[in-house]
């Protein structure tokens, strides 16, 4: 069982009630889902609701709002029924929550009734219900936190992805796993079907070729491709990427954040003979990513990856609108990457 957290930020009153993964949930009397991810916190609800039916397939389940409460509604729904089947509630919109559901679901805290989970769901949207949050994050009525906090990072959405795997027992390697995170950087709820779509699919381990085939088409799959290929000193294979890319409406831009995002992390490792684990660390990497940019510094010195970065900086600004011909200013950046000379020499 997670231990309680005490700490508190800005303010917040310490949380004392036990804190469970989205990943790992279980039921309670009462069980916060608090944050803005949605699709964490439908995983965690749909997690208890799992739970509870595997124990006793009669559980009742139902829903309601906490903007549209009718005063009464919860009592109602948590009391024992005439079989005395489980009972699960599940709140929406607490951070819209009316004045009657506050009143109502703190009274409620101080008596939770027996064989009934109750599920608030609050985005942080907003500090409405602040009071039920305090009372419940103090330990009244016995209850637990699912914290499923934003996933913005490209590190948090790496772990995402490789949750989505581990969880499954299904191994996928690191530059396929890369791949597939760079291919739906904007949207997790792909990125989750995703992952889903490929454990369902595929026998055995996941590679970068499988990746491929099934995602190829995305702009940042294709972009990466181009990026470890001219990295690679492969200029005309990667010349020929960068028109399959573009052919198949790829957009500058982000080609060139690909570039950026594989220089900057070599960067950050070149010259340095510390374990990979050790480094990753004190870099905020992981061991894949160390191991990674070592394999792609193989070559490279301090002025031709100078030079590289150099010739990144260039073509972002002008494909951002500083040139006219932004294809022209790819190429030249592919030209310099792959051949490790200024460009026309």
């Amino acid at each position: 069982m997670a231990a309680p957290r005490t700490s508190s930020r800005g303010g917040a009153k310490p949380t004392k009630i036990p804190q469970v993964s989205w990943r790992e949930p279980r039921p309670a009397p009462l069980v916060l889902v608090s944050g803005p991810e949605e699709i964490c916190a439908e995983r965690a609800i749909a997690g208890v609701r799992d739970y509870l039916r595997a124990e006793d397939p009669a559980l009742e389940v139902t829903d309601v709002r906490a903007d549209d409460y009718a005063p009464g509604t919860l009592l109602a729904l948590t009391s024992p029924s005439l079989f005395g089947e489980p009972r699960l509630v599940r709140v929406s919109g607490v951070e819209r929550c009316s004045d009657a559901f506050i009143q109502e679901a703190v009274s409620y805290l101080e008596h939770p009734q027996e064989g009934a989970t109750v599920v608030l769901r609050h985005t942080g949207a907003s500090v409405r219900g602040k009071k039920l949050l305090d009372a419940l994050r103090a330990g009244t009525g016995g209850g637990i936190e699912i914290a499923c906090p934003a996933i913005k990072r490209d590190g948090d959405r790496v772990d995402f992805a490789a949750g989505e795997f581990r969880t499954a027992k299904k191994r996928i390697a690191p530059p396929a796993l890369r791949a597939l995170v760079s291919a739906f950087a904007d949207d997790l709820t792909e990125l989750a079907a995703a992952c889903q779509q490929l454990i369902g699919d595929v026998e055995g381990d996941i590679t970068e070729d499988i990746v491929t085939k099934y995602y190829g088409g995305r702009v940042e799959v294709s972009a990466f491709v181009v990026a470890d290929t001219a990295i690679a000193g492969r200029y005309g294979e990667a010349l020929i990427a960068l028109r399959h890319a573009l052919a198949s409406g790829a957009d500058p831009v982000p080609m060139v954040a690909a570039f950026a995002m594989k220089l900057r992390t070599m960067a950050r490792v070149a010259g340095n003979r510390e374990p990979s684990r050790q480094l990753a660390q004190r870099l905020g990497m992981k061991d894949w990513q160390v191991d990674r940019a070592r394999r792609d510094l193989a070559g490279w010195n301090e002025r031709s990856l100078g030079m590289a970065i150099q010739a990144t900086a260039r073509a972002d600004g002008e494909v951002k609108g500083a040139a006219r011909d932004p294809i022209f200013a790819l190429e030249r950046m592919v030209t310099v990457i792959a051949t490790r000379q200024p460009f026309g020499e």
